[in-house]
This record gives C-alpha cells, structure tokens and sequence, in this order.
C-alpha cells in the first residue's frame, strides 16, 4: 500500500476533500468513488448506492474492514451506472486525465456529473515543500504526473462531452473542486 496516509496533516487534508465532495452526493445518488482509498466517503451515502473503486488489493481490503456496509472492487464493472463519479485527489496521478474523463462518461447516467479534486498549479511548491517535511506524502507528491488548472480542466472536460458547471478554491486556494456535467445538462 502507498503512503498516502502518511505525512501529520494528511488526514487533516483528507477529510477536508472529503467535506467537498460530500455536498455533492447526497441521496439519492449513485455514487462510484473512484480512487476510493479507505473509502471514508461510504459514510455519506446509503450503501446500496455507493461503489467503492481502488487499483491497489490493500486498499480496497482496509475498506472493507473499514466499512462493512460498503460495496469496493478493484475495478469498474461494465454494467455500473451513477448519477455521481467521484475523483478526489485522482485526477493529477493519471497519465491520461481526459481518456480518464472519457471512460468515466460511459459509466454516468445522463444528468449525472463528475466531482473531482485537485491541487492548483500554483499549490506545486507547496505540497514538495509540505512532502519533503513530511507534513503530507511524499508518495503522492512524487506521483503527481501534471497539476490541471481550469483553463486544462475546462479542455479535457470539452473533449470528453462535459463542461465545467462549477469550480471552487478551497485549502486556502491550494485545492479545488471541480463539477462535471454534460453541456446540454443544466444544475
């Protein structure tokens, strides 16, 4: 398993992503939390409406234990559909955020919406200086392949079949939430 729990301020970092995104898949939604990790954001929709995804064994087995109630795979089945995808802090590691964004459209019901986390450009400095004094996970920060702003976000969206219905800076503005949805979809 990563040492993405690692570092002193990363739960603190965590359950702030987490408070983020929970506004935005409250019942009834169906929800595929992609890069589930422990899966802390089980806890804020019902079970039978919440899939927990994670590539690494470990992880997916702490969930479990973690939330006995939840449903964690280590990938998507073919027949999932959601009104929510969820990606917080998952975006930055991908080699390819916009096939990502692609293949996750195939998984959303119509209205649905993609909710996504990532650090600001400008929080790059931050977070090396925070791993490199093991405030956060060095891990992570090593594994950023790229840091997407909302003019790169906006771009991949386009090209994947969604717009940016809402963007918002939190973590002093080191962080920010992305909404997704479908152009022809109002909110």
């Amino acid at each position: 398993m990563s040492d993405q729990a690692t570092g002193l301020l990363s739960p603190w970092l965590r359950r702030r992503r987490l408070v983020e995104v929970a506004r935005h898949v409250e019942a009834p939604h169906r929800v595929l939390d992609f890069g589930c990790g422990n899966g802390e954001l089980c806890r804020y929709v019902a079970p039978a409406d919440y899939l927990g995804v994670d590539i690494d064994a470990e992880t997916i087995d702490e969930a479990r234990q973690r939330n006995p109630q939840g449903r964690f795979e280590l990938s998507v089945p073919r027949d999932t559909r959601v009104d929510r995808i969820v990606a917080a802090a998952v975006i930055e590691h991908l080699p390819d955020p916009g096939e990502w964004l692609r293949e996750m459209g195939g998984y959303l019901l119509p209205a649905g919406r993609v909710i996504v986390t990532t650090p600001h450009p400008l929080s790059n400095w931050p977070y090396r200086l925070a791993a490199a004094l093991r405030l956060t996970s060095r891990q992570a920060a090593d594994e950023h392949e790229q840091m997407i702003g909302l003019k790169q976000m906006s771009a991949l969206a386009e090209r994947a079949g969604f717009i940016v219905m809402r963007r918002r800076r939190f973590l002093f503005g080191l962080n920010q939430l992305f909404v997704l949805g479908r152009p022809s979809e109002g909110e």
